[in-house]
């Protein structure tokens, strides 16, 4: 089906119903006080405050447009680059968690180096003239490893996280002073000249607020005072918290906030909307999916969390545009700027003519400011809506935006900006003479032990690995087995999650594994047992830990209970009737094998192509040509680790199908700052036998795939309007609808793929002919885009009808338009 924005961007307006709903009218003198300044770049010490219409950035009402921008989901090399974008997308603030168990993995050692850097980050968004929104924690959620929250918090005696518990608010008053004390000795603070504007503390704590009863709104009221108390100069927000304390302001997150928020708790606070999910993110086992907003590099995801994180962000994890979604955006935020006197400073008004039609307004008495909302709630059918004299035809659930009360300038459902496809080029470079080398972990038998029950998962492996062993041994006598006439006997281990591998005698009996959904499962398989005694080996697996719920300082994972089943004598259990020994780890994981330094320390062997599980792989390449994004691709592989130049690239799961039967991601993102011109180390950690390494390849990503798909009757883009003397005008004599084209940095439209004018069908990538077509639309393409680095097509019959006749008169027309970037040979 083809890529459309509509939902979000439905969404993205509830944000004006949410602001301006619960606005208070101003005072005519309270007008004259704060007028409108034209310009939101970042001056120095800034004073923000607040009423209940909007936040005051130096007496200026802004609306601000903010963008979610994660620092170590990136390499600081990309920083400059997405911020950049961001920016050029209409954006004017960044947000960002600030991830406390990157800065403090070890507790009293803090980071702020390299994808830690989070002054370095702040710094950048600074310089690019953009206001910062600092969602502090403690706990974070955001799919990442344990929530944001370090593990040696787990450890700490009589700690409850996220509740009126004395340990836990001792650790995060003093993470809270370390962070916010380094801002201010940064000057980072609006009130200082620096871009932060506001703060958040906590992070959706109704979610668990009522699992804690009482504890739980001191401990909200006591982390609004923390905050609150350091007088920093900058308002505070909680979100999803209805009951926030004051003057904390209640914020809302969601995709449906303008149906789901109550507003905020006191009419002297602004609604903000702290997250609008542009899509949903993405866990191993679901679907394919094309793009994403993030890396989750290394172990830093949570449980089942793929590495590719957010997908079908705007920006996806290598930096580019995701477009349609980033260009109807961008159109989106043009139109809500033309709109912004009338929101900040006019009289909200709704009007609803049916019960699929709203009209919301906002009009300055006396003058001619004036901006409307015209929603149309039918999501099968248009409808006619009638304001102010005129009548507008509104497609089906959709938004029209009239700036001046008059002129449509965007719609929600036409998407007039450009479309691209991502692409995956085979690098000639990179994927030549791989020389393969493999070393084989040794699998226990026997780990010397005293623990009567199997070592819970978490705490065994203390998130400094993925992997625990487990081994018990057992004895069985011959009347078990020569008196069993019902077949082998069963051995059955159920597990908390997230997955397992086994072995008894040395023999490898097979693996399991929970989901994101399901992370319990059960282990069965029969087995042939000998007299005597025998040894079971098991190998738990973690996927990253939980990152949501109340108590997340009791959840449990790994194997908690272990039997045989099918002896004569009866079921015989292993779980608490066994000592049982543990090791944390791979030997390479302690050796360090996964980088330079760390090969020479074990002997690796030649690939024979019929490797056992857990084997490492080693081999060198060169970096891919160009300077495009780099990714590998892990065809034949089955689940396990990446690293590059010691680097973690991430965890990878080919293995693990959902139903469509492709894994849920094949491509996993080489930042160029990892890579060398030549001779680059790629080791990986395989969990499963019998993997083929050389069908892996390392690609070169871009998107020089650019669409067009545009009806004869959309609305011309928002750029050809501004606002001059409190009146929406054109910027062009001639305001007409075009398809434009744009090829990115200094590549050129080097080839006309598609051209259809007429009906045609599909997506950019898959286009095909429909029932009625223009014989002369590639013609006319070409003429107006090749060899152009952009060309702007009119949308229009006389375009493509040069003899003036029509063979299907009746069909609302569309235009269909795919080019090939590339740059010229002497580029």
């Amino acid at each position: 089906m083809r890529i459309h924005s509509s939902d979000h961007s439905w969404l993205l307006l509830a944000i004006l119903v949410i602001i301006l709903s619960f606005s208070v009218a101003l005072s005519s003198s309270d007008k004259a006080k704060e007028k409108e300044k034209k310009t939101t770049s970042v001056d120095k010490k800034k004073e923000v405050t607040y009423d209940g219409t909007s936040l005051i950035i130096n007496g200026n009402r802004e609306l601000l447009y903010s963008g979610s921008i994660h620092y170590p989901r990136s390499t600081p090399e990309m920083w400059p680059n997405i911020i950049k974008r961001a920016k050029q997308g209409g954006l004017n603030t960044i947000q960002t968690y600030v991830f406390w168990n990157v800065h403090e993995p070890e507790q009293g050692k803090f980071n702020f180096s390299g994808r830690s850097d989070l002054v370095k980050f702040i710094r950048l968004i600074e310089k690019n003239g953009m206001y910062v929104t600092l969602r502090l924690g403690p706990f974070i959620q955001a799919e990442w490893t344990h929530g944001g929250l370090p593990y040696w918090l787990r450890e700490v005696p009589g700690i409850f996280f996220r509740t009126d518990n004395e340990p836990f608010k001792e650790h995060t008053e003093r993470y809270v002073k370390v962070i916010l004390d380094m801002m201010k000795k940064e000057k980072l603070f609006a009130s200082q000249g620096g871009p932060i504007i506001l703060g958040q503390i906590e992070n959706e704590y109704s979610a668990v607020q009522r699992a804690y009863k009482e504890d739980g709104l001191k401990y909200i009221k006591w982390a609004s005072k923390l905050v609150h108390s350091m007088d920093l100069g900058i308002p505070w927000v909680v979100c999803k918290q209805n009951d926030a304390p004051d003057p904390m302001i209640n914020a809302c997150n969601g995709r449906h906030c303008g149906d789901t928020f109550p507003g905020p708790n006191k009419d002297n606070k602004p609604s903000l909307w702290t997250e609008n999910w542009t899509t949903q993110f993405r866990v191993f086992g679901d679907p394919p999916t094309q793009r994403s907003g993030g890396t989750n590099f290394g172990r830093t995801s949570a449980h089942y969390v793929t590495t590719r994180y957010y997908d079908d962000a705007p920006l996806d994890e290598y930096g580019l545009e995701k477009e349609p979604k980033y260009g109807h955006l961008k159109h989106l935020h043009n139109a809500l700027n033309l709109c912004k006197k009338a929101l900040l400073w006019g009289q909200p008004r709704v009007e609803r003519p049916s019960n699929e039609t709203e009209i919301r307004y906002y009009e300055q008495p006396g003058t001619k400011v004036c901006a409307a909302f015209l929603a149309n709630n039918n999501t099968e059918s248009a409808e006619n809506i009638k304001f102010k004299g005129k009548e507008y035809v509104i497609p089906p659930r959709s938004i029209s935006i009239l700036p001046d009360c008059k002129t449509v300038v965007y719609n929600t459902a036409e998407i007039v900006s450009h479309h691209t496809a991502r692409n995956y080029m085979k690098s000639k470079k990179a994927n030549k003479n791989f020389d393969f080398k493999v070393f084989t972990e040794t699998v226990p038998s026997k780990i010397k032990g005293d623990s009567y029950v199997p070592v819970e998962l978490y705490g065994l492996t203390k998130d400094e690995t993925d992997y625990g062993w487990y081994t018990t041994s057992f004895k069985i006598d011959d009347s078990d087995l020569s008196k069993n006439k019902g077949g082998k006997p069963t051995l059955r281990i159920a597990s908390l999650g997230h997955a397992l591998h086994v072995w008894l005698n040395g023999e490898y009996l097979g693996n399991g594994h929970g989901s994101h959904e399901e992370k319990s499962f059960v282990f069965q398989k029969p087995v042939s047992l000998k007299e005597g005694e025998n040894h079971l080996s098991m190998l738990g697996v973690l996927t990253g830990f939980p990152d949501s719920g109340s108590y997340m300082e009791h959840r449990y994972t790994g194997p908690r209970s272990v039997s045989i089943l099918g002896l004569s004598s009866g079921p015989l259990d292993l779980t608490e009737q066994n000592k049982w020994g543990n090791k944390v780890g791979m030997e390479g994981e302690r050796l360090g094998i996964h980088a330079e330094e760390g090969l020479e320390k074990v002997k690796w062997q030649k690939l024979s192509g019929k490797e056992p599980g857990l084997t490492w792989y080693q081999t060198y390449f060169d970096a891919p040509e160009s300077q495009s994004a780099a990714a590998i691709r892990m065809n034949g592989m089955g689940k396990g680790l990446i690293w590059v130049n010691g680097e973690g690239v991430g965890r990878y799961w080919m293995s693990f199908l959902p139903p469509l039967g492709q894994p849920t991601q094949i491509e996993y993102h080489i930042p160029r700052s990892f890579l060398k011109p030549k001779k680059n180390l790629l080791v990986i950690f395989e969990e499963e036998a019998n993997v083929k390494p050389e069908l892996i390849d390392f690609v070169i990503v871009n998107r020089d795939t650019v669409c067009s798909f545009i009806g004869e009757n959309y609305t011309p883009s928002v750029r050809h309007w501004t606002r001059k003397n409190d009146q929406v005008q054109a910027i062009t004599d001639d305001v007409q609808l075009t398809a434009k084209l744009k090829c990115s940095g200094t590549k050129k439209i080097s080839a006309v793929e598609f051209a259809s004018f007429g009906n045609p069908n599909g997506t950019c990538g898959n286009f095909t002919l429909g029932t009625c077509n223009a014989p002369v639309s590639k013609q006319v393409v070409e003429k107006y885009c090749l060899g152009k680095a952009q060309c702007a097509i009119p949308v229009n019959k006389s375009t493509f009808q040069q003899d003036k006749k029509d063979s299907c008169p009746k069909v609302a027309k569309k235009l269909a338009v795919q080019v090939k970037c590339g740059r010229d040979k002497k580029n």
